[in-house]
């Protein structure tokens, strides 16, 4: 019985221990994301509001890695589907990934893969490198909007000028604070 016992510990109980961690990580990362999404500014002359998603994104995606950070994005995404109130503003349902932000939504999950291979790759260890998958993820990010949001609106150079140029800014800003921030967000994962 004492050989038995440390072969089911060491066999089991690490993987279970693992398990449980990246399951809890992959859910606290969505709701990281769900309350950066009620920081919502409307703005008047575009369907696509200013939220603090994308910043949220870009720290799940460095922080937990590419699968993780892809399947907690997946988890956002189903649980503001299923009617949790966890888009933008405090709505929710099919409707939000049918309509115009929808690209975007559905871009977060492919933006937190990408970056979290980059950092995989150890582009996100310092402030200055971290630039880099956080510059591809918003990329990736727009590319998926914009091309949602034009067969939303019926014209690409309306999507771009709705959808993309009033938020680059903005996004930048989201960059550099991402990029401030992901020490301590490596910091609370390990």
């Amino acid at each position: 019985m004492t050989t038995l016992a440390p072969t089911i510990s060491t066999r089991f109980f690490p993987r279970a221990a693992s398990w449980l961690r990246d399951l809890t990580l992959i859910v606290l990362g969505s709701l990281f994301v769900a309350a950066l999404a009620q920081v919502e500014i409307p703005l008047p002359f575009t369907p696509v509001p200013i939220t603090g998603q994308t910043f949220g994104v870009l720290l799940v995606g460095a922080a937990l890695g590419s699968k993780r950070g892809a399947a907690s994005l997946a988890l956002y995404l189903t649980e503001g589907m299923i009617g949790l109130p966890f888009f933008a503003g405090g709505a929710h349902g099919l409707t939000i990934v049918t309509g115009a932000t929808g690209g975007y939504l559905i871009g977060f999950i492919v933006a937190a893969y990408v970056i979290g291979l980059l950092a995989e790759r150890g582009l996100e260890r310092s402030a200055r490198t971290s630039f880099i998958p956080f510059l591809v993820g918003t990329t990736v990010i727009y590319a998926c909007g914009v091309t949602w949001l034009s067969v939303v609106l019926g014209s690409f150079s309306k999507a771009i000028t709705l959808g993309m140029v009033p938020f680059l800014i903005g996004d930048a800003i989201k960059l550099l604070a991402a990029s401030l921030a992901l020490p301590t967000a490596w910091r609370l994962v390990k």
